[in-house]
């Protein structure tokens, strides 16, 4: 399925538009055995899929198809992966199979894993660790509940938005049936160290090369005011993509102006550049709190709307993608009210709302929702479907 994707939009060429960075860094990494202090004017990205993109590719990141495949099949896995978290959860073989069938078909699942971008990475790390704090919460098991800590943070280091999800690791200490000392909070507690020891060695780095506390990457600033700015005002008042055009050539401008501003005055590490574009976006959430409040609301509806931009893509995919999720989510929210283990289905929630909180007070956009939302929606969406 994915593959042939890959051949209806195009096999040579990456038309994702955050592809060069990632292959910048990649090649960076296989000529120099070095990662870039920056991948654009503005910040540096998280490490994991430029490592990826140079293993994948033999040490040629600018061979597209190569890449393209890679993301092809980690999209095939996060498919099987997902059957065995709805085996483990439902216990019900059929339903593990649909659930893996649904999600190798799944359209917004299929167009993130075609083209040179981080989300199958990302979403096969982010399930494999809820698969293994699943596990480790049944076994008890505490191999499992280090594997759990160290797939987070290797999804951390591939897309640092999964930091916010890092409090779900402590979810075992809730569970009433690991009982005895040590058993709840020493699951809990392997987690964790999981995904500080997974973190740590590119912490370090950052701390060695910066002399400054970098977890993952500098660009949380630039989002926050990327998000939280006039500019995002300005991009919910778009209605075309001549228009979207035009917005991102002005805000490149105005960032890159706002960037030699700061670096003038002498902030030109990562951390005092992020610091800095933060300080902006407070700035402006300060002077207009009632405007910012509506802002905050306005991204919140835009994550949760069920279609992509209706001025960026043609109308047949907006309602189609849009019936599609509507129909999904209705399932789900049966398929949750309906689930045996209330406990996982509160996990899932807990990861919806925690996933649209980061996402809206820093930055949305429709993409970003893909490996957080839908993964849950058709595990939860093909049980409801279910009849009783």
């Amino acid at each position: 399925m994915r593959l042939a994707a890959i051949a209806f939009f195009g096999v040579w060429r990456a038309g994702f538009g955050d592809a060069e960075p990632y292959v910048l860094a990649a090649t960076e990494i296989v000529e120099h055995g070095r990662y870039p202090d920056r991948t654009e004017a503005f910040f540096f990205r998280a490490p994991a899929y430029p490592f990826f993109l140079a293993a994948a590719t033999l040490g040629r990141p600018d061979r597209i198809v190569a890449a393209k495949v890679a993301n092809a099949a980690l999209g095939a896995a996060a498919a099987l992966l997902l059957a065995l978290l709805s085996a483990r959860i439902f216990g019900n073989r059929r339903l593990a199979v649909a659930t893996g069938v649904g999600a190798a078909i799944w359209p917004s699942l299929v167009y993130v894993s075609i083209d040179v971008q981080s989300e199958p990475l990302f979403l096969v790390f982010l399930l494999l660790s809820a698969l293994a704090l699943l596990a480790a919460a049944d076994g008890p098991s505490r191999t499992a509940a280090w594997a759990a800590g160290v797939g987070l943070g290797l999804a951390a280091l591939t897309r640092p938005s999964a930091l916010a999800l890092a409090p779900l690791l402590a979810a075992p200490a809730l569970d009433r049936r690991n009982r005895g000392p040590g058993g709840r909070s020493g699951l809990a507690l392997r987690a964790v160290g999981g995904f500080v020891l997974a973190l740590a060695p590119w912490t370090i780095r950052n701390e060695i090369r910066f002399h400054e506390l970098i977890p993952v990457s500098d660009a949380g600033g630039m989002s926050l005011f990327a998000g939280n700015s006039s500019w995002t005002r300005r991009f919910y008042a778009i209605e075309s993509r001549e228009q979207y055009v035009r917005w991102l050539e002005d805000f490149d401008r105005d960032l890159r102006a706002r960037l030699a501003r700061i670096e003038a005055a002498g902030a030109t590490s990562p951390a005092r550049r992020s610091a800095g574009f933060a300080r902006m976006a407070i700035d402006e959430i300060r002077a207009d709190p009632e405007g910012s409040a509506r802002l905050l609301a306005r991204k919140a509806v835009h994550w949760l709307q069920p279609y992509p931009t209706d001025w960026y893509w043609p109308a047949t995919i907006v309602v189609g993608v849009g019936i599609l999720y509507a129909a999904l989510s209705v399932l789900a929210a049966r398929g949750l009210l309906r689930a045996e283990r209330r406990g996982v289905a509160a996990f899932a929630l807990a990861a919806l709302a925690i996933s649209m909180a980061a996402h809206v007070a820093l930055q949305v956009v429709w993409r970003y929702r893909v490996p957080y939302w839908d993964p849950i929606l058709l595990l939860y969406g093909v049980a409801g479907a279910r009849p009783r």
